[in-house]
């Protein structure tokens, strides 16, 4: 999964700690720019953490979290991640709150377990910000 990720949204591995079991991830930060994101496997194979189990959106039957990041090019983004078999929920549209907030253009997609991925960029700041 880690490199589908890496693959398809351009995210570059930091750390990567494999478990006992082949497969099995139990822990990895990949970046995009200054941001971290850190994930592991989401399998029975690695039981529970915290003691919540880990499922994917797929096992659990919907998705309950969103990961949102900015990029510099939404398009460009959009276009690399279709190119990699993302599947688009989404195509890039633009989110205008109005003057007196921000306007964003962004796009949803899925990875193959199921996580929902939105990534934007920003076209106009909130005055004063």
């Amino acid at each position: 999964m880690i490199d589908w990720l890496m693959k398809a949204f351009d995210f570059k591995l930091k750390i990567k700690v494999e478990g006992d079991k082949p497969g099995v991830i139990i822990h990895a930060e990949l970046t995009y720019g200054e941001a971290i994101i850190m994930v592991c496997s989401h399998s029975k194979l690695t039981g529970n953490r915290f003691g919540v189990p880990f499922v994917s959106p797929k096992e659990a039957g919907g998705n309950t979290q969103t990961i949102m990041l900015h990029v510099p090019d939404v398009d460009a983004h959009h276009a690399h991640a279709k190119a990699a078999g993302a599947e688009i929920v989404m195509e890039p549209t633009v989110s205008d709150y109005g003057p007196e907030y921000w306007c964003d253009k962004g796009y949803g997609a899925k990875d193959p377990e199921g996580h929902l991925w939105w990534f934007a960029e920003r076209l106009r700041n909130p005055p004063g910000a």
